[in-house]
């Protein structure tokens, strides 16, 4: 394969499968359960995982933390500094910024997520903020870049995974950098010894196996910021950036499954619908779910969210009184008023799909 072929993302062709490449990749990294929706904190292990490259061997008794840049008193922190400074946990549901691409048509041939690329979790450690003031960011600082351990190559560019946040952003009073998750150590795959947590953004904002914060004058201009995750039409325009997850809801698929094809028979009658939507822009404000595949829709009725930014549960209750196929839909509207289309909203990438949740179900008499 050329160089030029590994330089830019490739669409699938008219009618071609999954490939061998993103078979790889799904072995690798796992989606949610939709049937684990039914868990306010997702168990760690049915937790959605992206992992981009290898997960780093790291001795957690030699590993430092180093904050420094265009700051006055530069850091240098070890885990038990962290674990003795101010703890706090926060409920935080996160979403893969891919989450819905293999739907996409023509579809962007990357890891080939369907619906279940989130999950909520307990994340325990320490707020960046104060960290980042006792490091005293100088007058023109801009944005701070977050490092993690983890190397490999992407079209091309060898790296490690780097990803940068406004200063005002990061100074944020919720964003976190965690050591536990859901009462307990932070897992290998989730990014231990440390990971970064900013609440309401997608999945790449939440550097993992972090190993130095890097506070900087001009924008950051590596490619997991200038050329991955952008929102964009063509290779040759620079697009927007990807940030805040959109309103998304989904259902817990109801009856049982067909081993293949997942679609779903329920018994005639009345069947009790539920499951959990959540915004970047919280608070989810109303859910809405169509049986009849979108000709109409009715409100769900919502519960307590998990947190400020964890999701929130819903329910509704379905007569299912014609047997036979029936398409059954849900969109969630947020805070800033936006709500999830019906139809795909498309981009190269396959970033930021907000398209409704499509669950096909057979009634039987």
């Amino acid at each position: 394969m050329t160089e030029q072929a590994f330089s830019r993302a490739r669409l699938a062709d008219a009618g071609e499968g999954i490939t061998l490449d993103e078979l790889r990749l799904a072995g690798r990294n796992h989606a949610m359960p939709l049937e684990a929706l039914r868990y306010e904190i997702t168990p760690v292990g049915l937790h959605y995982l992206l992992v981009h490259y290898d997960i780093p061997a790291i001795d957690p008794d030699t590993w430092r933390l180093t904050v420094g840049g265009h700051v006055a008193r530069p850091l240098t922190l070890d885990l038990a500094d962290l674990r003795r400074a101010p703890r706090t946990d926060g409920v935080v549901t996160l979403e893969c910024a891919g989450n819905g691409r293999a739907l996409l048509e023509p579809r962007p041939l990357s890891q080939p997520w369907l619906d279940g690329a989130v999950g909520t979790a307990r994340w325990t450690g320490t707020p960046l903020a104060p960290l980042l003031r006792a490091a005293g960011p100088l007058p023109g600082a801009a944005e701070v870049v977050f490092t993690g351990s983890d190397r490999g190559t992407e079209r091309g560019t060898e790296q490690v995974y780097a990803r940068s946040l406004p200063l005002a952003e990061a100074l944020r009073a919720d964003v976190l950098l965690a050591h536990g998750m859901n009462g307990g150590p932070l897992p290998p795959q989730h990014g231990a010894p440390l990971r970064l947590v900013v609440p309401g953004w997608y999945g790449m904002a939440q550097v993992k196996w972090l190993s130095s914060i890097t506070v900087v004058t001009e924008p950051y201009t590596g490619f997991q910021q200038a050329t991955a995750y952008r929102i964009k039409q063509r290779p040759d325009e620079p697009g927007e950036p990807v940030t805040r997850m959109l309103p998304r809801a989904l259902m817990v698929p109801p009856g049982f499954p067909d081993f293949m094809t997942r679609t779903r028979t329920v018994d005639r009658g009345e069947q009790l619908l539920t499951g959990r939507a959540w915004s970047g822009r919280p608070p989810v404000t109303r859910v809405e779910v169509s049986c009849d595949g979108g000709e109409s829709w009715a409100a769900a009725e919502l519960g307590p969210a998990a947190g400020p930014y964890g999701w929130r549960g819903w329910r509704h209750r379905w007569r299912a009184e014609r047997t036979g196929e029936h398409r059954l839909l849900v969109r969630a509207s947020d805070a800033s008023g936006r709500t999830q289309p019906t139809e795909q909203e498309w981009n190269l990438q396959g970033m930021a799909n907000g398209m409704a949740q499509r669950v096909d179900v057979l009634v039987r008499g």
